[in-house]
């Protein structure tokens, strides 16, 4: 497997690595949250082993979500109204976006906080999947569902960080931009929630 990580290894790395409250990045966006109440969420980062190595599974959303249309993410979204765990929370949006079965998972651990430039404080959650699995998207929220080798994704080859201004934002911002995968493009705040976790495995240069 990647970096011959065990799972017992990676839900070592995340226990040591996590602190509760503690943000692990804005993307440089801080000044644009002052004053701005942040929406609770979560995402799920689901780890399968495919052809003996550690992959990630993503989405591509569809062009009929309110944010973040068309663009690679994890399965996830906003806490709802008395959900006490970022664990309930990112279990029911992966069930809701692509037929997970919150009983399938084997939860390892959480990441740091991240701050969106959607104004989201995003808690990551990280859990193995069987593989293979019956995905079913979610016709109105995901376009598809596909998965990256993580030492791919641990290449700096692979990858590059790029001045981007946001709509109505007060200056160029840099964002981890990864070069095509199977077609598909990752960037932004999960682009860097996915360096955070192959971080915190001590995989990034």
């Amino acid at each position: 497997m990647s970096a011959h990580l065990t799972e017992a290894e990676i839900a070592e790395y995340l226990r040591l690595s996590y602190h509760p409250g503690v943000i692990a990045s804005t993307d440089g966006y801080a000044e644009l949250y002052a004053g701005v109440k942040l929406v609770c969420a979560a995402v799920l980062i689901p780890l399968i082993v495919l052809n003996d190595e550690w992959h990630l599974v993503f989405t591509r959303r569809t062009e009929a979500v309110e944010h973040h249309k068309g663009q690679v993410s994890f399965p996830g979204g906003g806490c709802d109204v008395g959900e006490s765990s970022p664990e309930q929370t990112a279990l029911r949006e992966a069930g809701e976006e692509i037929g997970l079965k919150s009983a399938d998972v084997r939860l390892l651990g959480k990441l740091n906080e991240v701050l969106t430039i959607t104004r989201y404080r995003v808690t990551p959650v990280v859990g193995v999947l069987p593989w293979p699995y019956e995905i079913r998207p979610e016709p109105a929220e995901v376009e598809r569902v596909f998965t990256i080798p993580l030492m791919w994704l641990a290449d700096s080859e692979n990858w590059e960080v790029r001045s981007v201004t946001p709509a109505g934002a007060p200056r160029a911002f840099q964002v981890i931009y990864y070069h095509a995968y199977d077609g598909e493009i990752l960037w932004g705040a999960t682009a860097r929630m996915t360096h955070n976790l192959l971080s915190v495995l001590g995989l990034l240069n």
